[in-house]
């Protein structure tokens, strides 16, 4: 009966629904950098308290993923997703009217980075897993972070005219409004019979204590897990402090909302990419080359005069590789050890890409304070890309070795 039921909804019907959240919910997200130069004008801060905020969100968002992954893998995603949307909501409400700086880290911070964490494409590639046939997973894995890139380049014009149009508050309430619009999508999502577990009958006995020792001792996972942290930093420094970096250098402020969206088209394509090449050549050579190519594009973008041109190139560069490390980490992570848990142990290398975006947000605003300039974060982002290509080339890629079978729960 489990396997009629789920034969009922279509693959094509779930990729959409999936790929509608994850639009959806990446869209707010990518627009924090847009409302970093209003609030802190208007209320006086410096930019390390609006730094904070966004640190804080990246980070409580790593912290609930592997336990919303561990929720939604063991009961489904709908209730973690409508969980997460209604937290995401409530944080995007009180961050419009946080006229201080502990309501601005309770809304921007704690809420929407618990919100995130039950709500964003994490979720969507886990449910992935479980609801599609395998010839389906590494496309819907890339489909799925290519949405999510949608998002972001449809929302940062959007924000830039609400912004304008009726103020930087109202703006924040229409995408609070936007963000429960996932709810019902995630219907779609609800478990009726998994595609068949791709770790075998061993991994359909483990328990979740089991999978954890299980994972981290495997060491091409813990490498996995070690690069994805360059990832975080990068991306989420330049969501959060782009826009003012450009402010600094003279540009309107609709040139840094144009950047991350072209960041954001550039990654539908980038991510679609990544997904098909990941079934075709090695995974842990394509994520070599993506943190070395972001490396040499923020190293160029760098060293030329910034002009809006200079910043369109840079983003559609930067948006090439943006998220296209999702879609070959997540299947090592399939590979390595099946479906089974597979949105709980994705959710620990997402921990280690959020620990990498709270660093990068927080420390682009402390040294900005400091120094009055950006240039030693954007030089360290260079060194980790570096590090992380040499990180990912010594994965081994074969599931792990079960030659006892794991004992029932």
């Amino acid at each position: 009966m489990a396997g009629s039921a789920s034969r009922r909804i279509s693959p094509e019907l779930v990729v959409a629904a999936g790929c509608a959240i994850a639009l959806i919910t990446a869209g707010p997200r990518a627009t924090a950098g847009l409302f970093q130069i209003p609030m802190t004008t208007e209320y006086g801060w410096g930019r390390d308290v609006f730094s904070l905020a966004i640190a804080l969100q990246n980070l409580l968002w790593g912290v609930g993923q592997p336990f919303a992954g561990a929720v939604a893998d063991r009961f489904g995603a709908v209730r973690v997703i409508c969980a997460g949307a209604i937290l995401y909501a409530l944080g995007l409400a009180v961050m419009a009217y946080a006229a201080t700086p502990g309501l601005m880290h309770l809304g921007a911070g704690v809420l929407i980075g618990f919100g995130l964490s039950g709500s964003s494409f994490n979720l969507i590639l886990g449910a992935f897993g479980k609801l599609l046939p395998p010839e389906w997973r590494p496309l819907a894995f890339g489909a799925g972070t290519a949405a999510g890139s949608l998002g972001q380049f449809f929302f940062p014009p959007v924000a830039n005219l609400l912004i304008d149009g009726f103020g930087w508050h109202q703006a924040l309430v229409v995408f609070a409004v936007t963000v429960l619009v996932a709810m019902p999508f995630s219907l779609v999502l609800a478990r009726r019979g998994d595609a068949p577990e791709a770790g075998g009958p061993a991994a359909a006995r483990q328990s979740i204590p089991q999978a954890l020792a299980e994972a981290f001792r495997h060491r091409s996972y813990v490498l996995l897990v070690l690069g994805f942290f360059t990832c975080g930093f990068q991306l989420a420094f330049i969501t959060a402090h782009l826009p003012a970096f450009l402010k600094d250098a003279g540009l309107p402020a609709s040139v840094g909302g144009w950047t991350l969206a072209v960041i954001g088209l550039a990654n539908a394509v980038g991510s679609l990419s990544a997904g098909w090449l990941s079934t075709r050549m090695a995974n842990r050579w394509l994520l070599a080359w993506i943190y070395l190519g972001r490396s040499v594009a923020i190293a160029a973008f760098i060293l030329t005069p910034i002009s809006a041109a200079s910043c369109l190139v840079f983003g559609f560069a930067m948006g090439l590789l943006w998220l296209s490390t999702v879609p070959p980490t997540s299947s090592l992570v399939m590979l390595m050890f099946g479906t089974r848990y597979m949105a709980m142990l994705f959710g620990f290398a997402f921990f280690s890409h959020q620990v990498g975006g709270f660093l990068g947000v927080y420390l682009g605003g402390v040294l900005y304070e400091a120094y009055g300039s950006y240039d030693l974060v954007w030089w360290l982002s260079v060194a980790l890309g570096i590090a992380s290509a040499a990180i990912n080339l010594p994965i081994e890629e074969r599931p792990v070795e079960r030659a006892v079978p794991v004992p029932a729960e």
